[in-house]
């Protein structure tokens, strides 16, 4: 079960890859079939396995040569590990709760790729999120509708206080909206906790990216992070092991 539901996982990142490439351009999700971006070849379906195509293809086209980005595997192998994980986490049961988690993950990494090419959290995954977030709370067992509720207001609010405060000092935006309502979609889906415990390893990692490339990069304190990028593995860790994160520091 454990390799049917990676391999799953390997064919749902390959239409990953198709959401996050077509998506911030406005491109139908279902037509034109994928093709090769240097020569415009449609690529046969005998060199679309997730993964195992890239390897034997050494990284290139087919038909022109051309370098094919290493973060289309790395889409398709991440997803297969992120379903894997939430099938072991769910108690190696199938049911409603592993495909609201392997929903949950889909959501993040789509999100989070499309954050770090673009900068952008488009509304079309973040608010039909945070609809599922809030009806899956009706048949959970660890988790309340007033609880993701809560979790949802105080996730983009602590965001929102953030923009505002940062508005007010520097008179520009420092903060984009898709950054609060992502955090409402995964406020929703984690509570409030475990929403919080988001909040800080997400800024925690970003501040120490940003003083790498601020200290190593030559890049002021003016250079945008794209805050999405690191939420999305902050929320996956949390939604996995955020309960004996929390209990352990509480513990302290």
């Amino acid at each position: 079960m454990v390799i049917i539901i990676a391999v799953f996982g390997l064919v749902f990142g390959s239409f990953l890859n198709v959401v996050i490439y077509r998506l911030p351009r406005r491109m139908s999700l279902m037509r034109p079939p994928s093709s090769c971006p240097g020569c415009g070849a449609r690529i046969k379906p005998y060199d679309n396995v997730p993964v195992l195509s890239y390897l034997l293809l050494g990284g290139k086209c087919r038909r022109c040569g051309r370098k094919i980005s290493p973060l289309y595997p790395a889409v398709e192998a991440l997803t297969g590990l992120g379903f894997v994980l939430v099938y072991l986490n769910a108690g190696r049961a199938l049911g409603l709760e592993l495909i609201a988690g392997c929903v949950f993950t889909s959501a993040l990494i789509a999100l989070g790729f499309i954050d770090y090419h673009h900068q952008i959290l488009p509304d079309v995954i973040t608010l039909p999120g945070l609809v599922l977030a809030l009806a899956y709370a009706f048949f959970r067992d660890d988790l309340t509708f007033r609880g993701a509720l809560l979790g949802a207001v105080a996730g983009a609010g602590f965001l929102i206080l953030v923009y505002g405060a940062y508005f007010l000092v520097r008179k520009k935006e420092g903060l984009g909206m898709g950054d609060v309502t992502m955090l409402l979609m995964v406020g929703a889906y984690l509570g409030l906790m475990r929403t919080l415990l988001t909040l800080i390893l997400a800024s925690f990692v970003g501040a120490l990216v940003g003083v790498y490339f601020i200290l190593r990069r030559g890049k002021d304190f003016q250079f945008a992070l794209p805050f999405g990028t690191f939420i999305a593995p902050a929320a996956f860790v949390a939604m996995l092991w955020g309960e004996r994160i929390v209990r352990a520091y509480l513990g302290l």
